[in-house]
């Protein structure tokens, strides 16, 4: 049954068929069609894009999910908006679940914030509006000069830990880092669980260490440098800052322990954190993530380690690697994307969607 005014669109934009499980739950859930087109890549490796319905003062909703090939399914979203543009859609609104370079998001040594890049691109492009998921910072939304709805998968992974998490209220909720201690704050005081921080682990390649600006300047020949032009400092900043121990602030002796983060791409962080908290006592082990990109070897490494099991949400398609590796769980956060798409296009308030959401999820 069709739950939306007419003149909706819902256009999947990828050339990957295993990409494309996500539109069509969406549009089965919205009770419309996916529009009629052709996204595919010549033998050159250039993306052509033949729209076959007409668009023409339609909302017009493109759903783009991230495959291993990312820079091709950013050509792919760019030139399907571009082309609905040329066809005088009356909005283009992006439905990009996970934003992509969303960890290159600060400025780095030598570097550059590619977020931002991708922003302008998309706006240049011709969207008008941007629907996405548990961006990795919420200043990313400030790179665009177009609405960014930045929805929450936090209510789906709370209802599979209250349903599916035998004794859940035996629990204990783990930051892996200082860094996400306020997601885990936040999901321990809505499920009324305790807290537990893991801190001192090895520096990630995301610190702000990688930037240099910790590291002891290079000696210089003072003889060289004008006296005015010296930089005051002291003896002890020329000393490089030692990690600390892994210590874990909190008790998890006896407990569940669930890891929660909003992306698990490289496991080694979650490998280390799980067996720390095996030998602090913790019985089970669960990682919670919305977005798994499971890069490399990261299912062998999970079907190997302590971790019992890792859930995340469909944003991202993992087929493949869940059927390597058991422990990896999925919720479907179709409805959500579903309701979005239905309210933008109705006119109505999104306020909805953001209730019971905290501040720092």
């Amino acid at each position: 049954m069709n739950i939306t005014k007419g003149g909706l669109v819902i256009f999947s934009a990828n050339s990957n068929p295993s990409c494309m499980e996500l539109a069509k739950r969406i549009a089965e859930r919205l009770g419309v069609e996916l529009g009629k087109v052709q996204v595919y890549q010549e033998a050159n490796r250039e993306t052509r894009v033949q729209i076959q319905e007409s668009v023409r003062g339609k909302d017009v909703f493109i759903i783009q999910t991230v495959s291993k090939d990312v820079n091709t399914i950013i050509m792919e979203l760019l030139i399907m908006v571009y082309a609905c543009r040329t066809s005088c859609a009356r909005s283009i609104i992006g439905v990009v679940p996970y934003f992509p370079y969303s960890k290159q998001c600060k400025m780095r040594k030598r570097g550059s914030i590619v977020s931002k890049l991708l922003a302008s691109m998309m706006c240049k492009a011709g969207l008008t509006h941007l629907i996405t998921m548990d961006l990795h910072q919420k200043e990313i939304q400030g790179f665009f000069n177009i609405p960014v709805d930045n929805l929450r998968a936090s209510p789906f992974l709370l209802q599979y830990i209250q349903e599916e998490i035998p004794d859940y209220r035996n629990a204990v909720i783990v930051a892996k880092s200082p860094a996400s201690a306020k997601r885990a704050q936040s999901f321990a005081e809505r499920l009324r669980l305790g807290i537990a921080v893991i801190h001192g682990e090895a520096q990630d390649a995301e610190s702000d260490l990688v930037d240099g600006r910790h590291s002891p300047p290079m000696v210089k020949n003072i003889g060289a440098i004008h006296p005015s032009l010296e930089i005051p400092c002291e003896r002890s900043l020329l000393i490089p800052k030692e990690k600390p121990p892994i210590t874990v602030v909190g008790d998890v002796g006896g407990r569940i322990a669930i890891i929660v983060d909003d992306i698990i791409d490289d496991v080694d962080t979650f490998l280390a954190a799980a067996d720390t908290l095996k030998e602090r006592g913790a019985y089970k082990i669960y990682v919670m993530a919305t977005h798994g990109i499971l890069s490399s070897d990261a299912p062998r490494l999970i079907e190997e380690s302590a971790i019992d099991e890792v859930v995340v949400t469909n944003t991202i398609p993992h087929e493949i690697q869940k059927l390597q590796c058991p422990k990896i769980k999925t919720v479907d956060i179709s409805m959500i994307l579903s309701e979005a798409i239905r309210r933008i296009h109705n006119g109505e308030s999104m306020s909805y969607l953001f209730r019971n959401i905290g501040v720092d999820d």
